[in-house]
């Protein structure tokens, strides 16, 4: 097995194509069909499925491809290290969060710091922020858990209490606070199954013998706030994401404590990824502010 082999499959991998990979590696096609084809000869496994229109990766093929997604990273790790001094930071930040109000104005200072960095945000409920980490589908994640796994480097952003919001005429006006006793009894739109938020809240309630019941689930903070907006029940949501809205106002949950506690979280075995370090520090002063 050869550095030229893995390579070869790395990029056709990662671009999605041989002639991509090609392209990537200023080589041509034939050379990287050869080397990935002597790769799969050698240890007699197939790693690509091919036809004339696409290439898509076998099992065997997929579980390479996260173990060169490392192996590469190190080396760029190594290249940095050998180059920092002089080299301006580049390249690219994937960051998945459970809501983007927790981050803006960090990415914000990250950016201004360093502008030749490339930031991509995506979202997803705790659970799919860490397994995106996990997979190194991205290098930052913020996720409403404090213990998101040992394997996880925490940064604490701090807690918010959960509030209930409506639409504005859902409720009378003067109603402007519910006790979970009556939350129960009411139409209710909860995120997916995984979010922290319906975990906290049904946590809360079943120490009350008490179970909320979506009339309504559904996937991610924007489908629940356009379905509480247009009338379909009652959502929640922790009070540092509620936002803006003219549609929709805030409801307190009486007579107990439930918050949300944000952290910012990364892999702790990419620690030294120069991008990942570079974030970190910016992170670390902009919360002690």
């Amino acid at each position: 097995m050869r550095q030229s082999q893995l390579r070869a499959f790395h990029y056709v991998a990662l671009k999605g194509g041989f002639s991509r990979a090609a392209a990537a590696l200023s080589l041509t096609q034939p050379a990287i069909s050869e080397q990935v084809r002597k790769l799969e000869k050698d240890h007699d496994v197939l790693l690509f499925h091919r036809d004339r229109k696409r290439v898509s990766m076998t099992r065997a093929g997929e579980r390479l491809f996260k173990l060169t997604e490392r192996y590469f990273e190190v080396e760029d790790q190594i290249h940095d290290t050998l180059s920092e001094t002089r080299a301006a930071l580049g390249g690219k930040l994937r960051v998945i969060v459970d809501s983007a109000n927790h981050i803006t104005d960090l990415l914000g200072k990250f950016r201004t710091r360093y502008p030749g960095v490339t930031v991509s945000v995506k979202t997803a409920n705790t659970e799919g922020v860490i397994s995106a980490l996990q997979a190194y589908e991205a290098e930052i994640g913020i996720a409403g858990s404090l213990m998101p796994g040992t394997e996880m480097q925490v940064l604490e952003l701090g807690s918010t209490p959960i509030v209930a919001f409506a639409a504005v005429d859902f409720l009378p006006a003067e109603q402007t606070a519910l006790t979970m006793e009556e939350l129960a009894q009411m139409v209710l739109v909860l995120r997916e199954k995984g979010s922290k938020t319906r975990a906290k809240l049904e946590s809360e309630a079943a120490k009350l013998g008490l179970k909320l019941r979506p009339a309504i689930e559904a996937e991610g903070r924007e489908a629940i706030r356009e379905l509480v907006a247009s009338g379909a029940g009652i959502g929640f949501v922790s009070k540092a994401e509620f936002g803006n809205d003219r549609r929709i106002r805030e409801i307190a949950i009486s007579g107990v404590k439930v918050a949300m506690n944000e952290s910012l979280i990364h892999l702790k075995q990419r620690k030294d990824v120069r991008v990942i370090r570079s974030f970190m520090q910016v992170a670390r002063a902009h919360v002690g502010k």
